[in-house]
Formats: structure tokens, sequence, C-alpha cells
């Protein structure tokens, strides 16, 4: 699953963009990073005058609604760029490295049709563009701030379009791949050209359009656009243009009107992306990229460390509850990946602890923040399902204790029964160690944070979207006093949170065109009904709905398998009377499971790049993993059976 920068890879296509085109996606960006900034210290203004001095800043509901579209757009074009867009690339990495021909031919396709799909999201943003300027068109408080509504509109069709001309320009750098690889294969007999593969994608091109021929029913429509949707992540597309393509003809067919689909797709771009309870992504992501920034996380791992030094297989459990007391703050599996691995590995490596269980643990703990509140993903799936996220986090505080619990009590077990596997030797008691005074210097920040941020969303005092602002702002002022952070350390940040969001809210805006074509076929009524007919259980069903989560979780990445299979299975959830609070914390903990299993283990895949080891393959990473992967189809079959652990609090 392609999610980091490769700056390798992306270079030849700045190049090719040439000097103007490349600096404008860069400048846009620059002032969406700067805006990120502005709505965190809006939102910590509108605490403080509204909490302190009684007077709250009046509209930010509105400025926050339409700082989500402007943020998105102005960065999508060079998140696209950095190569930050999500996308399988199992298929296409493999031709890429063993059929060069097919894989610049797919390149040059999938980024033909995502230009296609930006030019169309211009074209229907312009009338609404040209209508707002001529009618002065408004929004705001009328007591308090009113603004215009064009510049907002004029900078999502800027966005847009821009996008679309680096989607073209990479498509056209795919081309020129083409050329070079088709003349090397004509200079060489012996190569192999993959044209087999080029023709089997354009065979499923010519089912598509011979099925679209043959009036197919709703319903069957909206089966088929399943299908071919999964065919073309397979494939390599990327994941939120194949959302809008397949929404897009799905509902043109059902509707049997392209006015509709553009309409829908207006509604989609801007109505729904106009959303102030979406401004909590980028202000959790920017909270915790700087918390890794200022060091917590070694420290917090020093502290657990010291504390579990007599316990056999201590250094493990050391990582469990360093990243348990982490996740508290990030909200982030990769995040968690990333800054422990740098961490944890080494200090275990060091005192004796085999390379895979070293390895292993790392990549099976960072789970825990996509669970613990707050959590990435439990934002996301309130999104979806319509949910308070202060509820699903409240839901998310038993099952991640009991998750990072069963956790350390299996490292404990496997210290005892599988020693070959684990390693380890006693740390020197002599060794410098930790005292109260320094454990509580060391963990008070954290502690800090967590307060702020969790005690604000419990105690009915914030919002999520003010908590994130609050704790932004807290980790900020937090990595400064502890001179961990330059401007530049800082820059980086902010750059960095802009491509995570504009990823995260892309998908979000694609998989709602997705799921209202959905709802148009009638499919996942119709699945319901099935179900029903069918007599299977409640139970059942869930199981199922479990196993196909973890299948996709070895091709896809998290958030892109909620967007895709939860459009599906929640109306199914809600006829067979399930509670969608329960259901989330089971599908978190489920799809979670797909990071840590090949062949896609997006945390695994996270620890080998981090980690500065060539020793360490990723089949051992794999490898370590797996007793964690049980540890978690325990937990979430005890969810399942007992749904009152994740209700305890709701």
């Amino acid at each position: 699953m392609q999610t980091s920068t490769s700056t390798a890879a992306e270079a030849p296509i700045s190049r090719r963009l040439g000097g103007g085109l490349s600096t404008i996606p860069l400048w846009m960006n620059s002032l969406g990073a700067i805006w990120v900034c502005f709505v965190m210290v809006l939102v910590c203004a509108d605490i403080f005058g509204r909490n302190v001095l009684n007077a709250p800043v009046r509209g930010v509901p509105e400025i926050l609604s339409y700082s989500v579209v402007s943020i998105v757009f102005l960065q999508l074009a060079h998140t696209l760029l950095m190569g930050r867009f999500t996308k399988a690339d199992l298929i296409t990495g493999w031709l890429d490295n063993n059929r060069p021909v097919a894989g610049a031919l797919m390149a040059a396709v999938f980024n033909l049709i995502g230009g296609v799909v930006f030019i169309l999201l211009s074209y229907v943003t312009y009338p609404h563009l040209l209508k707002s300027f001529a009618e002065r068109e408004v929004d705001g408080m009328p007591t308090g701030v009113v603004f215009l509504v064009w510049p907002f509109r004029l900078i999502m069709f800027l966005g847009a379009a821009v996008t679309a001309v680096v989607f073209l320009s990479i498509c056209f750098n795919a081309l020129v791949k083409l050329r070079r690889h088709i003349t090397e294969l004509r200079a060489d007999k012996d190569a192999r050209s993959g044209w087999p593969a080029a023709l089997a994608f354009a065979a499923v091109v010519a089912a598509a359009w011979l099925f679209a021929q043959t009036e197919p029913s709703n319903v069957l429509i909206g089966l088929v656009s399943v299908l071919f949707m999964l065919i073309l992540i397979a494939f390599g597309m990327h994941i939120g243009v194949a959302l809008i393509v397949i929404g897009f003809f799905g509902i043109w067919m059902v509707r049997d009107n392209p006015i509709i689909a553009e309409r829908t797709l207006w509604q989609t771009g801007s109505e729904f992306l106009r959303n102030h309870i979406l401004a909590v992504i980028p202000l959790f992501v920017m909270m915790g990229l700087l918390v890794g920034a200022s060091d917590i996380g070694r420290e917090t791992f020093d502290v657990a460390r010291w504390s579990l030094r007599r316990v056999k297989g201590g250094l493990g459990v050391a990582t469990v509850a360093a990243n348990a007391i982490f996740a508290a703050i990030t909200g982030s599996s990769i995040a968690s990946a990333a800054v422990f691995t740098k961490i944890a590995t080494p200090e275990m490596q060091r005192y004796g602890y085999t390379n895979k269980f070293s390895v292993g643990v790392v990549a099976g703990t960072s789970v825990l923040g996509m669970l613990i509140p707050p959590s990435l993903l439990l934002i996301v799936y309130g999104f979806l399902a319509e949910t308070s996220v202060g509820i699903l986090f409240l839901a998310a505080v038993i099952p991640g204790i009991i998750l990072a619990g069963s956790m350390g009590l299996g490292i404990i077990f496997m210290a005892y029964k599988m020693p070959g596997f684990v390693g380890g030797t006693e740390i020197d008691e002599n060794e410098p160690g930790e005292t109260i005074r320094s454990s509580a210097i060391k963990l008070f920040p954290i502690a800090l944070l967590i307060f702020v941020v969790l005690g604000g969303i419990y105690g009915g005092i914030l919002t999520p979207a003010e908590a994130g602002a609050a704790g932004a702002a807290g980790a900020l002022i937090i990595a400064i006093a502890r001179r961990k952070l330059t401007v530049m350390r800082f820059w980086n940040v902010v750059v960095e949170t802009g491509h995570i969001t504009v990823s995260i809210l892309f998908l979000i805006l694609a998989a709602n065109m997705y799921s209202r074509m959905l709802a148009m076929s009638g499919l996942p009524q119709f699945t319901s009904e099935l179900i029903a007919a069918a007599g299977l259980s409640f139970l059942g069903f869930m199981f199922a709905y479990i196993l196909l989560v973890i299948l996709l979780g070895m091709v896809l990445d998290s958030i892109s398998i909620m967007l895709i299979i939860l459009p599906l299975a929640l109306p199914v959830v809600v006829g067979m009377g399930g509670d969608l609070v329960w259901f989330g914390i089971v599908s978190v903990v489920a799809v979670e499971i797909g990071l840590l299993t090949p062949p896609v283990g997006l945390t695994c895949y996270v620890v080998k790049s981090v980690l500065d080891d060539d020793s360490i393959t990723l089949g051992d990473i794999f490898k370590g993993a797996f007793p964690f992967v049980l540890i978690m189809l325990v937990v979430v079959i005890l969810l399942v059976l007992v749904p009152e652990i994740s209700l305890i609090f709701v």
C-alpha cells in the first residue's frame, strides 16, 4: 500500500512538470499548511473566549466548514505529487518490476482517468463559482463574522484544476516510460512484454461496457459496481479515484441521467466536505505529529522499561505500556510503529531479545494507536456511521485496556513458554534508572495532554474538534518548552499534517460518492433482505464480516477497508438490531489485524522502512507479529460475544 513519500520515485515527476507547474502545487500546499495553523489558533481563541472571557468567537463553525474544503483542495495537487494518494500496488508493483510495458501502460491509463475525474470536478464547480460571484453570496453569522463564498469556491475550482494537471503530467511521464520500455523490448527478444496483463485489464473494461448495454436492474448495477471497484483497486488505480469513477457511472446507470451524477459529484465535493466537524482530523493529526517531534515517546518508554525491569519479557511489556500511553494522544498506529521502532527495538536487541521478537512486538503493539482514544479510525467511522465521536471514544476505553492487557500477558506467557522465540536477559539493577521524581517529570507532559484532550471530551467541556485544537496547541507548547522543535521541523510537521489530512479526507469524499451510489441502487437493503431470507443469524453475519475485513486487510489499508465495506455493512447491522457504537469498536479491531498480515501488512512495512538493520527481513517482522494477530483475534471474538464490554461507559 502506497502511503508514504518516496523521494526517489517522485523526483522524475517533479522535473517533468517543469518549474512553474511544480511550483504552483508547492505554494498552494504552503498556503493550506498555514491555514491548518490558523484553524488551530482560531478554535483555541474560541475556547478561551467562551470559557474565560464569556465572549466566544462568532461564526467559528461556518469558518471551519469552508476551511476544511479549502485546506483539502489547496493541498490536493502537492499530496498527489508527493505520492501520498492511497493505492494498492501489489499488481502494479509486480508489473513495474517484471512487466514494465504493462506497468507503464496501466500507470498512464489510471492517471489519465484521475485527470479526467478532476477536470470533471472543476467543470461541475465552475457554474457555482460564477453564481456565487455574480450574486455576491455570503455566509457566516449575521451578528458576527460574515464572508463572501466565491473565494472558497475559487480555491476548490483551482485546486481541482491543478490536481488534474498533475495527474495528466504523471500520465505523460508514464507514456514516456512506456515508449522507452517498448524500445527496450524490441531490442531484447527474451524479454516478456506483459501484454497479457494489459489485455486482461482491457477485457475487464470491455466487459463493463457490455454490461452497461444490457439495461440491468439497479441492484445488479450496485453489485457489479462493487466487483469492478475492487478490480480497479487491485490493478492499482488510486482508491479515491476508483470510488469516484464507480460512484459516478453507477449513479448515471441507476438514474439513467448524467446530470444527476454531476450534481451528486458537486454535492460530494463541496457540500459534504463543508462540515466543521471534519476539522477534527487535521487537528488530531497535527497533535500526534507534534507529540512525536517532542520525544515524549522515548521518555515514556524509559519509564515503562525501568518499572517493568523485574518482569520476564519486561522490555516487551514496557513497549505495550508505552504504546498504550502514546496512543492516548496520537491516535495513529503508523506513528506508534515509526517512533517505537527507533526507541524500543534497539533496546530489546541490546538486552538479548531475538530480532523477530524485537520487531514483532513493536509492530504488534502499535495497533493500539487506532483503538485507544483519540483514534483516527474511530473518527472516520463516526462520520461514516453518523455516530458521535465522543461516544465512540468512551466505548473504546475498556476494549483498549483489554487489548493492551492481553498483549502484555501474552508477552509474559511467551517469555516463559517460548524462551527461544523471545530471548532476553535481565536488566542490570545497578544501571542508572528512574526515580519517582524523574518518572513524574517525564510523564507529566503526556498526562497533561491526555487530561486536556480526553478529559475535555468526556467532561463535556470540549467538542472533539476543540479537543484536537487544544491538544495540538498543548503539544506545540511542550515541544517548544523542551527545545525539540526548530522552525524547519515545525514546518515539516505542518506539511505532513496536510498530506495525511488530504489523503484521509479525499478518501472520505470519494467514499461518500460511492455510498450514495450504493444507496440509490438499493444494494444495502437487498443484502439485508437476503441475509434475513437465508436465516443467517446476527452472530453468523458478524463472523463472516470479520473474516471479510481481515481478508481485505491483507491487500488494503485500514481506512480504505472501512470506506469500502461500511456502506454495505451498516444498513445490515441496523436492520438486524445491532448497536452501531459496539459495531464500530469491533470493526476497528478487526481492521487493525490487517495491519499485521501479509502481503501488505502496512505496519510491518513501516517498521522495516524505519529499521536501520538490514539483517532483519520483512518476513522476520511478519513472523514476530503473528502472535499478536492471534491475540487480536481472541479479543475481537470476545468483543463480539460480549457486546457489553464496549458499552460500559456509553
